[in-house]
């Protein structure tokens, strides 16, 4: 995602800052640098400087943009964290108003696919094509769906690396006996990701 970034923004937004990973992967000089998330948790062990200000706020609440709109932004940056939207229009209209490019990555309804399938669940994130059509209402953006492979040793790390990861989004649907089915029934020997890129120049 910060490939894309041709600029060095000086006042940085990441909407679902989580531990830091996109704090930690900058290497330029900037201003300052505004991490927003829910998880107090998260928040805790992000890293902190001076330049550094990390707050808690829900990107599925209003008031969180019209607290956010009372500053300028030279870049908006979302990773891994906007699928959980519960109100994606929503979320875009308000991610405009801050009048800053953008960079944005989403989780999309193919990741886990074969694990779904498997175990006959329906999809819970949204699809490529529902993203791009709500992101086409408001951004004249790059748009690009990108697939990945995770590889494990074991069915076990696999599932329980679904469990700590949060990409889930903490469902719990399958009780131990049908988990325990899927874990002998799944066939491969990775997880599949679908990823949507949104960037605006």
């Amino acid at each position: 995602m910060l490939k894309k970034v041709k600029h060095e923004p000086n006042n940085i937004l990441d909407l679902g800052c989580g531990n830091g990973a996109l704090y930690n992967s900058i290497d330029w000089k900037y201003k300052h640098f505004t991490g927003v998330d829910f998880a107090p948790g998260m928040l805790e062990l992000h890293p902190k400087a001076k330049n550094c200000e990390c707050i808690y706020g829900d990107f599925n609440d209003k008031t969180l943009f019209e607290h956010l709109i009372t500053y300028k932004y030279d870049h908006v940056f979302s990773a891994s964290a906007l699928q959980w939207a519960q109100d994606l229009d929503m979320v875009f209209r308000y991610i405009k108003a801050l009048n800053a490019p953008i960079s944005l990555a989403v989780f999309s309804s193919n990741t886990f696919k074969t694990l779904n399938e498997t175990a006959g669940l329906t999809p819970i994130l949204r699809s490529t094509d529902e993203i791009y059509k709500l992101q086409k209402k408001y951004f004249d953006a790059d748009f690009e769906v990108v697939e990945y492979k995770l590889e494990f040793e074991s069915t076990r790390d696999m599932f329980r690396y679904i469990k700590n990861s949060g990409v889930s989004g903490s469902r719990k649907v399958l009780d131990y006996k049908q988990t325990k089915k899927l874990m002998q029934d799944y066939p491969l020997k990775y997880l599949e990701f679908e990823v949507v890129f949104i960037h605006t120049k």
